[in-house]
């Protein structure tokens, strides 16, 4: 009996050596404690505030994982063992495949027709892009002013941040795999994390900037679109922004895809597809193991401070120079365009147009700016690209 005893409290032992509660208290493996801490807070905004929980709660379950100590969830492969499970699905992200693909899947579900029902929101979609480039240069000048270590960041750095101002986590993803691959974990925490609180970030900043009379300006009903011109605009845009920025093929180019297999009407079964099966596959694949790459000795240090903070305050900005500008194409229509829609003008598409429908309407009930903001909302689709592939042709390899 005394044997059995034994060989019973040696293999507890060795369980618990073995097991992550033990692993929890070693050295600084606090740290995945916070992690998960965290992790919890970012399922509890996907759950019962239900801010974007398709993106978030994938992305703080992959956290939650990656930071169990012992799991391997992310170790790379040996030559005497195979790589973790989400190491594989990782590759996707940083072989630059999903978020192209996931681009596709967006064009599908884009109706370019506000854009080109009206082409003057073409600008504030492009003002709207202003917090990629301001972020990008206070990057750069923020080494400069703090010494601290991790905020000395170069060019390619300076622009992997930027992108989060377009508030477009698959465009922040591509960029940063092409450009700084070692800070793609934070960059997508913060570009997705800032994506989902868009109703909670925009409405204060396009308060401070806009009149209540302003905000109550109801806007004309758009033209309609005839169906040439919703087939024209993905196949012209495709050649004028690739043969300008040849960088900018893969997600321009599987946007308008995208759209095409949508606007051509021969297509559906390809549409459907891409825009659910595929699209909610694809987000599943990307939040996890963007997630995945949180691990706590990568992301608890200064450098990740200071790109959450760079990226709230680009994505701050990119609302703000959006507003600015429809506040200016107010004044020299006279009144016709309520300014509240260039706020739209970040990508995430359809969240931050739906967030200018809601405050206009909190000023006049009757005030229907959903389709109006879509222009600018689906420009900043284009633009945010376009930005990325002006970062990609100066600073990439």
């Amino acid at each position: 009996m005394g044997e059995f005893f034994e060989i019973f409290s040696d293999a507890v032992r060795g369980l618990l050596n073995e097991s992550s509660i033990v692993l929890f208290f070693q050295g600084d493996n606090y740290k995945f404690l916070i992690m998960i801490c965290i992790a919890v807070f970012f399922i509890y905004l996907a759950i019962v505030k239900k801010y974007e929980p398709l993106l978030l709660l994938p992305i703080a379950f992959g956290m939650l994982l990656v930071n169990i100590p012992g799991t391997g969830l992310m170790d790379p492969p040996t030559d005497n063992t195979h790589g973790g499970m989400l190491w594989y699905l990782y590759q996707g992200d940083e072989l630059s495949i999903f978020p192209p693909l996931i681009f596709m899947g967006v064009g599908v579900l884009t109706d370019f027709g506000p854009l080109i029902a009206n082409p003057k929101s073409l600008i504030l979609g492009a003002a709207a892009q202003f917090g990629i480039f301001a972020a990008f240069l206070g990057a750069l000048a923020i080494g400069k002013i703090i010494n601290i270590e991790g905020f000395d960041f170069d060019v390619n750095a300076a622009a992997s941040i930027g992108i989060i101002g377009g508030a477009d986590g698959p465009t922040a993803i591509y960029t940063t795999t092409k450009l700084k691959p070692e800070i793609l974990s934070t960059i997508a925490v913060a570009a997705y994390s800032y994506m989902a609180l868009i109703p909670v970030i925009q409405p204060p900043i396009m308060r401070l900037l806009t009149t209540k009379e302003e905000r109550a300006i109801k806007m004309e009903q758009l033209r309609p679109v005839s169906k040439k011109e919703k087939i024209l605009f993905p196949i012209i845009t495709s050649i004028v922004v690739i043969s300008i920025l040849p960088s900018t093929a893969s997600l321009i180019g599987m946007l308008m895809l995208g759209n095409l297999f949508k606007e051509s009407g021969v297509t559906d079964k390809l549409a459907t597809h891409a825009s659910e099966a595929m699209m909610y596959i694809l987000s599943i694949f990307i939040g996890v193991t963007v997630g995945a790459t949180t691990s706590a000795d990568s992301f608890l240090n200064w450098q990740t401070l200071g790109i959450l903070g760079l990226g709230l305050a680009a994505f701050a900005f990119s609302t703000a120079s959006g507003v600015v500008f429809g506040k200016i194409m107010c004044k020299l229509t006279n009144g016709k365009i309520n300014p509240l829609i260039g706020a739209a003008g970040v990508s995430a598409v359809p969240m931050a147009a739906r967030v200018a429908q809601k405050v206009g309407q909190e000023e006049n009930p009757n005030n229907y700016l959903l389709m109006h903001a879509m222009g600018p909302n689906v420009a900043g689709v284009i633009g945010s690209a376009v930005a990325s592939g002006i970062f990609l042709t100066l600073f990439g390899n």
